[in-house]
């Protein structure tokens, strides 16, 4: 595996501080945010010093029941070329359920979400995993996540679950330190006996992040400090393999750059103390493990199967159906609130125009609006779809920001800007009855 050393997560609102950083060797973007015929040119610079630049995925969706999206799969691989990337990332989580395979509505998360910890996730994401390896013009990594909440009747630990993945693939692994101590406050998992049965010569690199504790509660907020406890999950895993890259996350609340300095550095030295200790003796040996027979036949049932609980689960956390058996509800609760909110603060990003018009009014008339209406094809859909919602129920009672919100919505919401549609006539008259509502 290519040596990559320390990295940072690239970021538009930080991209002229991390050219400017000591020490990066590589840095990670968002695959879904990089366009291959348009790339920044902060990208561009930095690949021009001989900085690797890897594609992060984030909407695969490779966790659920449904087969990979065939045009994703080239986006990413798109992206990875453009890049000369040597290695592309995904998660294993599901992000969206239903449809066709349940005969249920289909439903988006917006957000990553675990899979279950049985044979007929495992088959599923095996098949699902191939696939894509199959369509990728390098390598897959594929991520552990943090979660909430835990699926009723798993039938082995993650690390077990990883262990077979990999036996059964070949994947390569990015392990992200800050989930395994997410899970670990949420889930009450043992980082060290995940780490313990992990295939550890499988990892390609290690992801560490901040997040907060509420209410008993961790938070993967990737907005906050790298705790001390991350850190020392790092140093647990550094001193069983030497990992090819570390690299630092952080998605918002930017702090100054000597802040995210100092963190590289920590990061940097946590890594190298314990590998001058593991290249002082041997590494502990991996926990023995059974073989894993491979899945014979169809994977059809399962799919089936694993479709309708994960469209149980996500129909209960975005639409307010029952929550299913086994599950916990007050987390199930913390979990809906949490994607509500993440929600409301990405189509404020992706429509920044909304938050403005309504000023104060915004993230409460968008929360109201997400607990009836479930987000059922991404995010720039969700934000025309909010703003046709305060159009049409009478939600804005103030004449002027009624005109302004119509104005957004008309202007974005056909296949070209109003202003260079020649049915704009018909876009006026559009308008005319959403102000009379």
């Amino acid at each position: 595996m290519k040596h990559l050393g320390t990295g940072i997560g690239w970021r538009p609102e930080i991209a002229d501080a991390v050219e400017r950083m000591p020490g990066i060797d590589w840095v990670e973007a968002v695959a879904e945010n990089v366009c291959p015929g348009h790339l920044p040119e902060s990208l561009v610079r930095l690949r021009g010093r001989g900085v690797t630049v890897v594609p992060h995925g984030v909407s695969l969706g490779l966790g659920g029941a449904d087969r990979p999206d065939e045009d994703k799969l080239a986006e990413l691989a798109a992206r990875a070329e453009a890049l000369g990337s040597p290695l592309v990332t995904e998660h294993i989580a599901f992000v969206r359920a239903g449809g066709a395979l349940t005969a249920s509505p289909r439903l988006e998360a917006g957000h990553l979400l675990p899979v279950p910890r049985t044979r007929d996730a495992l088959d599923v994401l095996c098949e699902n995993i191939r696939v894509a390896q199959d369509s990728l013009p390098v390598p897959l990594a594929v991520e552990n996540i943090a979660a909430l909440v835990c699926w009723p009747g798993e039938e082995m630990t993650e690390g077990q679950f990883l262990y077979d993945l990999v036996d059964r693939t070949g994947v390569r692994l990015l392990i992200d330190v800050a989930n395994l101590h997410t899970n670990h406050v949420n889930r009450d998992e043992d980082p060290a006996k995940a780490l313990d049965e992990l295939p550890v010569e499988a990892i390609a690199y290690v992801h560490v992040a901040g997040g907060f504790e509420r209410d008993g509660v961790w938070h993967d907020s990737h907005a906050h400090a790298v705790p001390r406890a991350v850190l020392d999950i790092l140093a647990d895993l550094a001193s069983r393999v030497r990992p090819p890259g570390v690299l630092l996350e952080r998605d918002e609340n930017f702090p100054e750059p000597a802040e995210l300095e100092r963190e590289l550095t920590a990061i940097r030295e946590t890594v190298e103390a314990r590998a001058a200790a593991e290249d002082a003796g041997p590494a502990p040996a991996p926990a023995a493990r059974a073989g894993s027979a491979a899945s014979a036949g169809s994977t059809d049932p399962a799919r089936q199967r694993l479709g309708l609980a994960q469209a149980a689960l996500l129909s209960a956390l975005v639409a307010g159906t029952p929550v299913p058996e086994g599950f916990d509800r007050a987390r199930l609760a913390v979990q809906a609130r949490a994607l509500a909110s993440k929600r409301a603060d990405v189509v404020g990003k992706v429509a920044p125009e909304l938050p403005e018009i309504l000023a104060g009014t915004y993230r409460t008339a968008f929360l109201a609006y997400a607990h009836g209406h479930p987000m059922t094809d991404g995010y720039r859909r969700d934000a025309l779809d909010f703003a046709e919602y305060l159009l049409l129920d009478g939600h804005l009672e103030v004449p002027e920001v009624r005109r302004k919100v119509s104005d957004w919505w008309l202007e974005r919401s056909g296949p070209v800007p109003l202003s260079r549609r020649p049915a704009a006539r018909l876009a006026r008259a559009t308008r005319r009855v959403l102000l009379r509502r």
